[in-house]
């Protein structure tokens, strides 16, 4: 087995241990894989003026020089796809197929976000004779980012390619029980040859991190992913403080279903899709809204595409979903499924715990749940999907946009009209059709309501990490 590597925080261009440390667990076989060093705030201070200094340099390190820094690293992370993804697996618990895609989907991001470097235009404004109006994008400075634990390398690499391709510098403090992927990007950019201080590598007691650096004022940018609760707390300490913050918060996304659709390939694609990570990913499909003309024959064919689902600790071949990545994820979705089924929802597969040893739980489908139900209003973010009955497209959307949140949402269907329709009225940053695959590289990637602000990805996606300078020029004194 590959050995888990040595964690340690990273900063001014030197690892450093700390004799603060807590465990990190395999959440497969609940055994300790590894020690976490925890930053102080000597540590914190330490990465801040690193940080500023490095930002120095890399503002002034030109675009396309960047950009190869960026690639360079970007080809030693697929060179060590393995590595990487064994470490993963071991700390996440996702099955290694899923692993080694995050990895590609990491390096994919960083590429991306290279070839962008060097695409940040400004513009000349027409003007009269003897002046200039000139639009430039520059690096905002610092940036914190605070990266969740469910996807431990790709969602580190947003925050970094961001920062790094816009000129900023970055402190990326990586969610303490999935640090190894933030570890291995960090890695890549010191053997790429990133000039010290450029990026800093912190974990800690998150409240803490976040409460003493978001204070600073050379912390220009909060970059943040997680839950809406969290992130409304850090958007309000950003606010007091004038920082600017980039939020991508929960979501509980919809898939409205049409009578029309191809309804045994819709039921199976979704279902794998639903348990995809165990289903924690912020954009997973949760609640289908499926027309009443199609229901049981969707809901046979999801339960049974659910129930197949192979379970089991993800470095064993065929394993399809592994274990819930922490202890505290089985009491949360158990208690949502009890509240729901005390409300008259009907247990179509799954609800219970596999074994006694691991976060496992079976791949779950509940049917004809009624909107009182906690489900129906909170991201169960694990292998817990509703499948609920609706009698037009009318109702589907105001189902679907009953929530607070608008992360992702989905639809089968072949009417351009339904599709018209969903596009114009469905409450949603990111709006699937006929597919499940909600966010890629090349596409600007955020919510709407309760599910946060700005972008990340896209041509959009470095507007976060840039201010806009508008200098006007006259040849003479006016």
């Amino acid at each position: 087995m590959p050995t888990y590597p040595d964690l340690q925080l990273y900063i001014g261009g030197v690892w450093r241990r700390t004799s603060d440390t807590l465990p990190v667990v395999d959440p497969a076989t609940e055994a300790e894989i590894g020690r976490l060093p925890h930053a102080r705030l000597s540590d914190l201070d330490d990465a801040l003026e690193a940080a500023e200094a490095g930002f120095r340099v890399w503002r002034r390190t030109s675009p396309r020089d960047r950009a190869g820094v960026i690639l360079q690293a970007a080809a030693l992370m697929r060179e060590r796809q393995e590595e990487i993804a064994q470490a993963i697996t071991a700390e996440h618990g996702k099955p290694l197929a899923q692993a080694r895609l995050e990895v590609i989907r990491g390096c994919e991001f960083f590429e991306w976000d290279a070839g962008e470097a060097v695409r940040t235009y400004g513009r000349v404004i027409p003007a009269a004779p003897g002046v200039r109006y000139v639009v430039h994008h520059q690096p905002i400075g610092v940036t914190l980012g605070l990266s969740p634990w469910n996807f431990p390398m790709s969602q580190p690499a947003r925050k970094v390619a961001g920062a790094l391709a816009s000129g900023c510098s970055i402190i990326l403090k990586a969610a303490e029980e999935t640090p190894a992927g933030a570890l291995h990007i960090v890695r890549a950019f010191h053997d790429a040859g990133l000039p010290p201080g450029v990026l800093n590598l912190v974990f800690g007691n998150p409240a803490e991190i976040s409460d003493h650096l978001i204070r600073q004022d050379p912390v220009r940018l909060v970059a943040f992913t997680g839950s809406t609760k969290v992130g409304r707390e850090l958007a309000s300490l950003a606010a007091q403080h004038d920082t600017r913050a980039l939020m991508e918060l929960g979501g509980h996304a919809p898939v409205i279903v049409c009578e029309d659709t191809d309804v045994d390939r819709a039921a199976v694609s979704g279902a794998v899709r639903k348990y995809r990570n165990a289903g924690q990913v912020c954009t997973s499909p949760t609640r289908f809204f499926v027309h009443e003309s199609i229901f049981a024959r969707f809901l046979d064919a999801f339960a049974a595409r659910a129930a197949a689902v192979t379970v089991g600790d993800g470095r064993k071949p065929d394993v399809e979903m592994g274990p819930l990545a922490n202890h505290r994820r089985l009491p949360a979705l158990r208690d949502l499924i009890e509240d729901a089924r005390a409300k008259g929802a009907e247990v179509i597969t799954g609800g219970e715990r596999i074994g006694n040893q691991g976060y496992f739980l079976q791949p779950t489908v509940l049917a004809n749940v009624p909107d009182g139900a906690r489900v129906m209003q909170e991201e169960p973010f694990g292998p817990l999907a509703v499948v609920n009955p609706v009698a037009s497209l009318d109702e589907a959307i105001a189902r679907a946009n009953s929530v607070p949140y608008g992360l992702a949402a989905y639809g089968f269907t072949n009417r351009a009209d339904h599709v018209d329709r969903m596009t114009d009225e469905v409450e949603a940053g990111n709006l699937s059709i006929n597919t499940l695959e909600a966010s890629l590289p090349e596409t600007p990637f955020g919510g709407v309501k309760a599910s946060g602000t700005g972008r990340e990805g896209g041509t959009e996606g470095l507007g976060n990490y840039m201010i806009v300078k508008t200098v006007s020029h006259a040849m003479e004194i006016v």
